[in-house]
């Protein structure tokens, strides 16, 4: 069962995350995602949706930088974390 913490903030830093790989290292050290994270968009999504009860608000700092790098995966990942925005109110991303 996922522990209840206070809310917590998660800065991406853009600049370096320039693949997928880089992306799952990032997000699943700032909000220590459980070691058994599949490292794919269906684990992220499972994650996020029921590993993590706490509210998060997520911001992608220099996001163009990633969209620049990662092209269509960066379109894949910010998609999945702007519906799980939807599905979850406790959950807020913002791309700078």
């Amino acid at each position: 069962m996922p522990v209840k913490r206070p809310g917590k903030r998660c800065n991406l830093p853009g600049k370096a995350i320039r693949s997928m790989e880089e992306f799952y290292d990032e997000i699943a050290r700032e909000l220590h995602f459980p070691e058994y994270f599949g490292r794919n968009l269906d684990a992220l999504w499972d994650v996020l949706t029921t590993g993590i009860e706490e509210p998060v608000e997520l911001v992608w700092e220099d996001s163009a930088d990633s969209r620049k790098s990662m092209g269509k995966d960066f379109e894949k990942v910010s998609t999945l974390l702007q519906d799980l925005a939807k599905e979850r109110r406790d959950f807020r991303v913002s791309f700078r």
